[in-house]
């Protein structure tokens, strides 16, 4: 039998500065041609998992390693990651942070250059790159124009590009649309099954990759490290998607991971649930909080991001806007909260004394008090040394009492020490850490973009409640998402945008239901009927029983 193309053998990590392993004795083996998915809560260790896979933990973290890794036969004492760089490549969470170039043509060719390819590989690499992901048409764009998806996609391909017998993706698919995921996921199955490659995937949204997996690898936060089969490992596990909860609740036997295999069995569920009222969203009542009208934003170039859009918060609403990467999401929630580009049209928000204001007018204290934004790079927004100087300042600066920051962090990701530099925390924890310091300020209007990224099913549950919280005391919140579950979880209206337009706004049902690519797990499984998820249909069913 040829040796693994990974080998963990008694492994623990204790990072720098703390006195406890992230990681526990952790024996794994990741076999050659294998698509591993690693599962586990924010900050339970994912990403340190993948680190140690390459070598750069502890070689660039820092921190001790104990025990071997072995990638590809290559003991990572004795080898640095620029010494695996032939046979691994790795994708991080933040694709920006990792471009080293300023076009994607000369990205996906600089790793090849590196390795000393000839130019007439290098040409016939990056051409079939560009087409399998489907990005032929931004070859000459410059990184930094390009949406956080589009960013997302050639940080792969800059990998894909030099041919590596191990790919570890961290979070491959959370800044991308669903049929932009499908995309990815199918070159790294092509890559899996037609070339062997091995292929080692973090990754939050399960319900995307599961499906597609021979091994998962579950961290749990104490730094324990299991794997098995996914339909075992799924019969127990903490982080599962929505269709293997309903094969639990449901007793579906072989537990289901895909929509195919759920909808085969759901037939008994189905008729059990005929007839029976589906719940509706929050109806929302009052003036809107903030209007928009004819909002047009351009970007350099003449590139028109939104094209003369309408729209109005209602207060005690949660709404979500959806559409393909690069349709002006992004765009448009930075417009309406008065600190992005509006080039032409009227953005109106009404102060605290009831009167209609202009965000744009407003000092940068008033704005972000009236409209709050959460930018997709949460990163922007924390400039301290420590967690708890965030959290300080921003009780100081929304006048909340002391502590309250803290306590909206301990909701969303426990366990984060004060003391901790925020730039060493995880993608979701830093996300955690932005969410908290703006709802402390308790805005009417709350724009969050992409605030699911990176976080675990508990973390969005947490702030599907507090979403739900904020709609309760007559607060309007706009989130700009990809993670349709999470909008069948708390959004009572859904906008669909598409080339800057608003091409669909109604119920979430009305809106999702119909759609292939924004439809969640549970309407896929239960179609015609229009339900969204496992909560309304345990429910639902409950009572049916009753009766």
């Amino acid at each position: 039998m040829s040796e693994p193309a990974v080998l963990l053998e008694s492994v623990s990590v204790v990072p720098a500065g703390a006195d406890r392993p992230v990681l526990r004795d952790v024996d794994l083996a990741v076999e050659e041609g294998e698509l591993a998915l690693v599962v586990g809560r924010t900050g339970s260790g994912k990403s340190t998992l993948l680190g140690a896979m390459c070598g750069r933990v502890p070689h660039f973290t820092g921190g001790t390693l104990h025990g071997r890794v072995l990638v590809r036969g290559r003991d990572t004492r004795q080898h640095r990651p620029r010494d695996l760089a032939d046979v691994v490549g790795v994708v991080g969470q933040d694709p920006l942070a990792g471009f080293v170039t300023d076009t994607v043509e000369e990205e996906l060719a600089y790793g090849m250059e590196q390795l000393g390819l000839p130019s007439a590989t290098m040409r016939k690499r990056v051409e079939e790159t560009l087409d399998v992901l489907g990005i032929p048409e931004l070859r000459h764009v410059p990184l930094r124009e390009l949406s956080g998806g589009q960013q997302q996609r050639v940080a792969i391909g800059s990998v894909l590009t030099a041919h590596p017998r191990l790919v570890l993706l961290d979070e491959p698919t959370s800044a991308l649309d669903p049929t932009g995921a499908e995309e990815v996921l199918a070159t790294v199955t092509r890559l899996v099954h037609d070339l062997g490659v091995t292929v080692v995937v973090a990754e939050h949204r399960v319900e995307r990759v599961l499906h597609h997996a021979d091994r998962v690898v579950h961290v749990s936060p104490g730094g324990e490290v299991r794997a098995g089969l996914p339909a075992d490992v799924m019969e127990w596990s903490d982080i599962a998607p929505p269709v293997v909860e309903l094969g639990r609740w449901a007793g579906w036997r072989p537990l289901p991971l895909s929509v195919r295999d759920a909808r085969r069995a759901a037939g008994d569920l189905r008729d059990r649930l005929d007839g029976a009222p589906v719940p509706t969203g929050r109806g929302a009542a009052g003036a809107p909080v903030l209007r928009a009208r004819d909002v047009v934003v351009r970007h350099p170039g003449d590139v028109v991001a939104v094209a003369g859009v309408d729209v109005d918060l209602l207060p005690g609403q949660v709404a979500a806007v959806m559409g393909r990467n690069g349709s002006g999401k992004s765009s448009l929630l930075w417009a309406l909260q008065g600190s992005g580009a509006l080039t032409a049209g009227r953005v109106e928000v009404l102060d605290s004394e009831g009167r209609s204001v202009r965000p744009a007018d407003l000092s940068p204290a008033r704005r972000r008090s009236r409209v709050g934004l959460v930018p997709q790079t949460a990163t922007d927004l924390l400039y301290l040394d420590t967690v708890g100087g965030e959290c300080a300042q921003a009780d100081a600066e929304s006048d909340a009492p002391g502590g309250t920051c803290a306590a909206l962090l301990e909701r969303f990701a426990p366990g984060i020490p004060d003391g901790r530099h925020p730039r060493d925390l995880s993608e979701g924890q830093k996300l955690s850490l932005v969410l908290a310091v703006q709802l402390t300020a308790d805005p009417p209007v709350l724009l969050l973009d992409e605030p699911t990224r990176g976080l675990d099913p508990g973390a969005k549950a947490a702030l599907a409640d507090t979403l739900h919280d904020l709609a309760g005391r007559g607060r309007s919140v706009l989130v700009s998402t990809h993670d349709v579950e999470f909008v069948a979880e708390c959004a009572d209206r859904v906008l669909v945008m598409a080339t800057g337009e608003v091409v669909a706004d109604g119920p979430t049902a009305d809106v999702v239901v119909s759609s292939p690519a924004f439809a969640p797990q549970v309407s896929k499984v239960l179609t015609p009927a229009p339900w969204l998820t496992v909560g309304a249909v345990r429910d639902a069913a409950s009572r049916a029983g009753a009766s």
